[in-house]
C-alpha cells in the first residue's frame, strides 16, 4: 500500500524502512530536509512540505504521524484536517496523551476522516523490524480492510492488537510504559544492591546468566548485559532517569478511578529523585532506556 509518513526521527526513519521492506510505498516528510533525503536513500518518495506529501498520495490516502506528543502533534493534526479529504486515514503512532487522541478523533470524524491512535512499542529496533502496536479507532471495518495488511507486515507475529474505540490504543500504550517504569526500576535497584554488596560481581555476566532460564529473563536484562559489557560499572554515565510522561498520566487516571498503583508511583518518584542526585540505580535505568529507545543518556560529570 501507499502511505505518507510524517516524522523521520529515531523511530520514524526506521519505521519507513520497515514499511518499505514489507512492500509498501512510503512518501516521507520531515521538517529536517536531511532526514527526508536519508529516507529517500532507502527508497522512499521524498516530500519537503506537508502539502507536497499529501499531493503525492493517491486517494483514499493513508497518513502515519510519528512526531513528539503535545504541540507538535496538535499542529500536525490541525494541518492534516485542512489538507485531507473524507475517507482518508490518519494514524497517530506517537505517545500522545489518550484524551488528546479522543479530541483529535472528534475533529477528524466531523470531516469524515478515519482516525486511529497507535501505541508503538519495541524501540527503534521494533520500528525497523517486527514491531509491537496497539491500535484504537472507531471504524473496525476500515482497520480490517485497509490497515491490518500493513500491520501484518511490520509487526511481529501476534504483535499488534486492534483495541476498540479511539483513544484505547494510546491508553494501552500509556499503561504499558508505566509497567515498563516499574520493571526497569526493580532491575536498577537490584544491581545497585549488588554494587553495594561485599562481593565482586561481574554485572554483565550476572545479566547474561539471569537472561538464560531465570524467572526475570527479558529484553531489558539483555540490554543491561549490553550496557555493562560497554561500561562494567556505568562510570561514564550519570544516574539521571528522564521521564517522558506516560507513568504520570497513568497515575493521574489511576487516582481518578481509585486504583492503587504503588510500584508505578515509586518508580516515577525514583526518576524525579534521580534528577536531583546521582545513583547506580539511575545509571542502570538510564542505560536501559538508551538501549531500547535511544533516549537521552547524560554523561557523568568527571
Amino acid at each position: 500500500m501507499q502511505i505518507g509518513l510524517i516524522g523521520l526521527g529515531k523511530m520514524g526513519i526506521h519505521l519507513a524502512q520497515n514499511m518499505m521492506n514489507n512492500g509498501n510505498d512510503v512518501v516521507a516528510f520531515d521538517l529536517n530536509k536531511d532526514l527526508v533525503d536519508e529516507a529517500g536513500s532507502y527508497g522512499a518518495t521524498k516530500a519537503y512540505t506537508l502539502e507536497e506529501m499529501v499531493s503525492k498520495l493517491d486517494k483514499p490516502r493513508t497518513v502515519w504521524v510519528m512526531v513528539p506528543a503535545g504541540k507538535p502533534t496538535d499542529e500536525t493534526m490541525d494541518k492534516l484536517a485542512e489538507l485531507l479529504d473524507a475517507d482518508d486515514v490518519v494514524i497517530d503512532g506517537g505517545n500522545t496523551f489518550w484524551k488528546d487522541s479522543m479530541r483529535h478523533n472528534r475533529m477528524f470524524t466531523e470531516k469524515g476522516i478515519h482516525y486511529f491512535d497507535c501505541g508503538s512499542s519495541g524501540g527503534w529496533k521494533g520500528a525497523l523490524k517486527d514491531g509491537n502496536f496497539m491500535i484504537g479507532g472507531d471504524d473496525k471495518e476500515v482497520f480490517d480492510e485497509r490497515l491490518a495488511p500493513l500491520y501484518d507486515g511490520i509487526a511481529e507475529k501476534d504483535g499488534y492488537l486492534y483495541t476498540g474505540k479511539a483513544g484505547s490504543g494510546h491508553y494501552l500504550k500509556m499503561v504499558h510504559n508505566a509497567i515498563e517504569y516499574g520493571m526497569m526500576e526493580a532491575i536498577g535497584e537490584g544491581f545497585e544492591i549488588l554494587e553495594a554488596s561485599d562481593f565482586d560481581y561481574d554485572n554483565a555476566a550476572v545479566s547474561k546468566m539471569w537472561n538464560h532460564g531465570s524467572v526475570i529473563r527479558s529484553w531489558l536484562m539483555e540490554l543491561a548485559q549490553e550496557a555493562f559489557e560497554k561500561d562494567p560499572h556505568l562510570d561514564k554515565i550519570a544516574g539521571r532517569m528522564h521521564s517522558s510522561g506516560e507513568a504520570h498520566w497513568t497515575l493521574m487516571d489511576a487516582m481518578d478511578k481509585h486504583v492503587p498503583a504503588p510500584v508505578i508511583y515509586e518508580a516515577l518518584s525514583a526518576r524525579f529523585r534521580s534528577m536531583q542526585d546521582d545513583s547506580f540505580d539511575g545509571k542502570v535505568v538510564s542505560a536501559l532506556r538508551n538501549g531500547f529507545g535511544g533516549h537521552a543518556m547524560d554523561k557523568a560529570n568527571k
